[in-house]
């Protein structure tokens, strides 16, 4: 079978690699969707954290059964599925207390282990998700959104408070868009004016604010003097995450859902005095799929609009470095078999 592996930053080589093996406890998924997330961006520039070359990407998965272990009644070669491609050990305390998505020894597939981005792949039992009643497109985009449920779960955010949301890519797009459906007022904040207004196409946003702009003067001026219950940075940058504190209000919450290779300070003093909660969002646990899943059935979320590029699985290394460029939402690799959706 054929695999893309990621060799070092910037080069990627598809090559013959070998089958997997039929395992118990394991099926054969034949992956026919690809998600082309930030992370994989990441470590294709050499900016990603926890991670080291060669790599496989790829853990926005979809595919389809190709075997199940003997015994195994619950699924069958043929079902449509999703992946959770979060490997956790099931021992560690974060595990036994249902919090699988920061296990101690995590071994995310495309990152710490290598990923989807091959014509099949071993997977698990526990980790796949039925998808049967989605789209292929619809269950490969299960995971990012599930990453921005997981965080506006975990944000406790209540009917009626008011949300800022920094960063307009797929995952901040997912946080604004489970806020709203927790009943959220959102603001969203980017440095591009046309993601702001997919931002209100898509996601329903209420209000939104150009990065650049004099951010605590626009922010007091829509709430009306007062500053966001809950901020959300989904940018993965720096400058950004740390000034996020300055739009918190007192007595509310900061959740950092994008992730930095660097450090992050801020003012002991003034973090006290507004007495604010800060919080690390992780991956997402099987509840927020389902979470996702409900929320596409009942047509609360239209996730076709997300795909912006499309590719087939062969011309991934060629095309792969124009997804750097701005413009580009999500891209989606797609590999079908004769007759298949595509």
């Amino acid at each position: 079978m054929k695999g893309i592996v990621c060799l070092s930053p910037e080069r990627l080589e598809l090559r013959e690699m070998e089958e997997p093996e039929l395992q118990e406890g394991r099926a054969i998924v034949s992956i026919r969707r690809i998600g082309v997330c930030g992370t994989d961006l990441h470590a294709y520039m050499g900016r990603q954290p926890y991670f080291s070359y060669p790599r496989i990407l790829g853990h926005e998965l979809a595919g389809v059964l190709e075997s199940v272990p003997a015994g195994v009644t619950e699924w069958k070669a043929g079902d449509q599925v999703s992946v959770i491609p979060y490997m956790h050990c099931g021992d560690c305390g974060a595990c036994r207390s249902g919090k699988t998505n920061c296990c101690s020894h995590m071994q995310v597939l495309g990152v710490h282990a290598d990923g989807g981005m091959t014509e099949r792949i071993s997977v698990p039992m526990e980790h796949l998700i039925s998808a049967d009643t989605l789209s292929l497109d619809e269950a490969a985009l299960l995971e990012p959104l599930s990453i921005g449920a997981h965080a506006v779960r975990r944000s406790g955010i209540m009917p009626g408070q008011r949300a800022l949301v920094i960063g307009a890519g797929p995952i901040g797009l997912g946080v604004m868009a489970f806020a709203r459906l927790a009943g959220a007022e959102v603001i969203a904040m980017d440095v591009q004016p046309e993601r702001l207004k997919f931002c209100k196409s898509w996601a329903g946003v209420e209000h939104t604010v150009l990065a650049g702009e004099d951010v605590l003067t626009k922010l007091t001026c829509i709430l009306d003097q007062n500053l966001p219950d809950v901020v959300f940075d989904a940018t993965g940058n720096a400058q950004s995450m740390m000034s996020a504190f300055d739009y918190t209000a007192h007595g509310g919450t900061l959740v950092y859902v994008g992730l930095v290779k660097g450090e992050i300070t801020f003012q002991d003093p003034e973090f006290h005095r507004r007495e604010l909660t800060l919080m690390g969002s992780r991956n997402a646990t099987r509840e927020d799929f389902e979470r996702v899943i409900q929320a596409i059935q009942s047509k609360k979320l239209d996730v076709s609009r997300l795909i912006t590029h499309r590719t087939r699985f062969e011309q991934i290394t060629t095309e792969f470095e124009q997804w750097l460029q701005p413009g580009v939402i999500k891209a989606m690799i797609e590999r079908n078999e004769s007759g298949e959706e595509k």
